[in-house]
């Protein structure tokens, strides 16, 4: 567990992108409750060398293997240097570390973030992925394993705030011990109505259905709040982003699809709600920052001060919300009926997303092809229940060689 001076050990997979770089600027801010003991990336070996050069972890990891000599050129120190897959599953093993903070994009964080609960590390998840392919198994072996799975994504991280006063009486004595683990879920949520996602609506959230199929890569990738790569910048343009939160919010808090909902808050203030049986709504709100629920998860259960700013109320002129346009943005349709019939499809739909969105910004297909294309695959899928890891990774690969199949078919 933790350092005696309260430090949490943190091994940060995925260093290089967005979600990499606001850790790193929380540790910085925050070193007397955060070090950084490994950093792996996928192939940005120059990015990962100067990030390394100014945390100073003692391992770093490059999945890219012909990339290694850039990156031991460019370290100004000696730290230990994992390589390739298997690299990347004994960083996130390091018998140091506290805390494994997954932020790799796509289902390539599965396999690390299961070996790192095998290993006994806590998980601080970033990678929507992980909880939509593998939900089931990952709260199992979480379970198994005694570890806490803590949710990073703003929207999930403002849910766990908002229910941390519900915590089962069986936890109450001992509050560290368990957010997500020994139970299927550390709260109590019986009583809870309604889990409400925000969305900010993305680019075209006021975009007449009529034009879709003239949107261009580049005005999608034009996010009006947050600034991510690009995968997540298209999926919160098609708002399949919120889709894959949704299943999150199933497996991560242990409430039914029915009870997960979504509404549009384009001021991104409000980062989600909790409403309770008696009409009584919880709500998490800061200035739109990544940094805020990072820290969150790693100084978990304790909140402390840091150099961000607070919400200036004088300065809010107001605060909105819509219903979605679903019919418009079918993402989140098909996101409740994956989560609702579980087993393989979730991790089907989300492996043909990947492609569909690839293809978008490719050029190979337009912007409402991402949604056909994922329904086309979802409707031609078996489902299984209760997949192990083997059967998940196989519907996985199924789903991009089918969506590849639509892919090619739209450009015959």
């Amino acid at each position: 567990m933790e350092n005696s001076k309260g430090r949490k050990r943190v091994v940060l997979l995925g260093a290089t992108g967005s979600i990499g770089e606001s850790a790193l600027k929380v540790a910085c801010d925050i070193p007397e409750r955060m070090e950084i003991v490994g950093l792996a990336a996928k192939s940005n070996a120059q990015k990962l060398a100067e990030a390394a050069n100014e945390v100073r972890p003692e391992s770093v990891c490059l999945v890219d293997e012909t990339r290694i000599d850039v990156l031991r050129r460019a370290l100004d120190y000696q730290p230990r240097i994992f390589s390739g897959e298997v690299g990347l599953l004994e960083i996130a093993c390091l018998t140091n570390a506290d805390m494994v903070l997954v932020a790799i994009v796509g289902t390539a964080g599965l396999r690390p973030a299961l070996a790192a609960i095998e290993a006994g590390k806590d998980l601080a998840v970033a990678s929507k992925e992980i909880l939509v392919m593998a939900g089931e198994i990952v709260m199992r072996e979480a379970r198994e394993n005694s570890v806490h799975v803590l949710p990073v994504d703003s929207e999930h991280n403002a849910i766990f705030q908002c229910l941390e006063g519900k915590r089962r009486t069986s936890n109450i004595q001992h509050p560290t011990s368990n957010p997500f683990g020994a139970e299927r879920s550390a709260f109590d949520v019986s009583d809870v109505r309604r889990i409400i996602l925000t969305a900010s609506g993305g680019p075209f959230r006021e975009t007449p259905r009529k034009d879709f199929d003239s949107i261009t890569a580049e005005q999608a990738l034009k996010h009006p709040t947050w600034n991510m790569g690009p995968k997540i910048t298209i999926d919160s343009a098609t708002l399949f982003n919120k889709g894959l939160e949704m299943i999150e919010a199933h497996w991560l808090f242990g409430v039914e699809m029915d009870r997960v909902e979504v509404v549009i808050h384009p001021q991104s203030i409000v980062h989600s709600m909790v409403e309770f049986a008696d009409g009584s709504t919880l709500a998490q709100l800061s200035y739109s920052n990544m940094r805020f629920p990072i820290q969150y998860a790693v100084t978990w259960p304790d909140r402390v001060p840091n150099t961000l700013p607070p919400l200036d109320f004088s300065k809010l002129s107001k605060l909105e919300f819509f219903t979605p346009r679903y019919d418009d943005f079918p993402a989140m349709n098909l996101a409740r009926r994956a989560g609702e019939t579980g087993g393989t499809l979730p991790a089907v739909m989300n492996a043909a997303n990947e492609i569909a969105v690839a293809a978008f910004l490719n050029r190979q297909v337009r912007f409402p092809d991402i949604w056909r294309i994922v329904e086309e695959v979802m409707n031609r899928h078996a489902p299984v229940a209760h997949p192990d890891l083997d059967a998940i990774l196989q519907a996985d690969q199924w789903a991009r060689n089918e969506a590849q199949g639509c892919v090619k078919s739209r450009n015959r």
